[in-house]
């Protein structure tokens, strides 16, 4: 098993700029892909960015794509989220996750770990 934390989160002007992170502990961290989903809400959770779990190819969503990076440091076991150009309609909760399994990386049925979650506020 894994266990995931997050951080970074908290409220930014639009425009701005967070780094979210997320700390692997447990079984290898490299053993899983990992994706980053968010909800805000009353909505669904959403899928935002993801790694191929081989960690070579990164996915992601297209309201996010060009604003939003996903990187990893396999060295401190942590996956990070830099998203830059933020928008109000970018608040949500974000969760770090990893999946066991390469199929369906886009949905959040694929993963079996989550961590709690961190808020991004995006104020107008």
């Amino acid at each position: 098993q894994v266990q995931l934390v997050e951080s970074g989160g908290g409220l930014v002007q639009a425009g701005g700029s967070l780094r979210l992170s997320c700390a692997a502990s447990g079984r290898t961290f490299s053993s899983y892909g990992m994706g980053w989903f968010r909800q805000a809400p009353g909505k669904e959770r959403d899928f935002v960015a993801a790694f191929s779990r081989s960690g070579s190819f990164t996915y992601y969503a297209d309201s996010v794509k060009g604003r939003f990076t996903i990187s990893r440091d396999n060295a401190k076991n942590t996956v990070y989220l830099q998203m830059n150009s933020l928008k109000p309609e970018d608040t949500a909760i974000y969760y770090c996750a990893a999946r066991e399994y390469e199929t369906n990386k886009y949905s959040p049925a694929a993963y079996g770990y989550w961590g709690q979650g961190t808020q991004v506020t995006v104020s107008s």
